[in-house]
């Protein structure tokens, strides 16, 4: 399936998403947001996708918000409207989000990669804080993702001198999970969904579900969020299945009830 904008295509449980304007850096105009925001919702509703690969065509994975023909006002209305939709439609979604980054994943961009639930990029790949050249404030979540990442201060001075961030450096920040040589992105990214898309779905949508809430509760919150997490699990035909495969020594047989 695909359109001019947004290329979708579908391997067993694992679905690879591509930003389709290359001669435009993949940046966001008003078809590519459209197309994303339906996407996401379509793959979140696609019982068989368990991981989705998200990239970009050409030079690069994004240079984010496509501002050649100006920016609406007010911009708040746009981005709650525009990217904040399929932005936390991939946070709550019970897939996992792989971004595939090569080139600049930048602006905007740079919150679409970030904000993926794992991250691999190519040894030439970068992340781009680029508000600053143009007197901006991240938006799209950056502000959130790059705190969350580098602290207080490392954040700060990311966004306000507005520097590109290279693969190496996303890597000891824990913005990246892998760094591949370029020519191996590819290969390398749909090797890591392959084996990921083998681990029992409930489980594998119950642990991001927590990692993604936890870190704002209390030590006790975290506790009680995991055993009613666990509760449905251990009542779940996975559950025996697993518990079956283990004692038999053979490869569980998911079904994702």
């Amino acid at each position: 399936m695909s359109d001019d904008v947004l290329l979708i295509e579908k391997d067993g449980p694992v679905a690879i998403v591509t930003l389709n304007r290359p001669d435009k850096m993949n940046a966001f105009d008003e078809a590519l947001k459209d197309g994303m925001r339906k996407t996401v919702g379509r793959l979140n509703d696609d019982d068989e996708v368990r991981i989705v690969i998200l990239k970009g065509s050409g030079k690069g994975f994004s240079a984010g918000a496509d501002i050649s023909s100006g920016i609406a006002d007010p911009i708040s209305f746009h981005l709650d409207i525009d990217y904040k939709p399929f932005l936390t439609g991939i946070e709550k979604s019970d897939r996992i989000w792989i971004a595939q980054v090569h080139g600049a994943a930048a602006g905007v961009g740079a919150a679409v990669a970030m904000n993926c639930d794992l991250v691999v990029m190519a040894d030439d790949a970068y992340i781009y804080m680029a508000f600053a050249a143009i007197g901006l404030v991240p938006d799209g979540g950056n502000t959130q993702l790059m705190l969350k990442h580098l602290g207080y201060h490392r954040a700060l001075e990311a966004v306000l001198e507005g520097r590109k961030m290279p693969a190496s450096e996303c890597l000891e920040a824990g913005i990246a999970n892998k760094v591949v040589a370029a020519d191996e992105l590819d290969a390398a990214t749909r090797a890591w969904a392959e084996n990921l898309s083998q681990t029992a779905p409930l489980a594998l949508a119950a642990c991001k579900r927590l990692l993604r809430s936890v870190g704002s509760m209390s030590f006790g919150d975290a506790i009680t969020a995991e055993g009613l997490e666990q509760t449905p699990l251990i009542k779940s035909n996975d559950f025996r299945e697993g518990v079956a495969a283990f004692f038999q020594k053979r490869k569980p047989n998911w079904t994702g009830t």
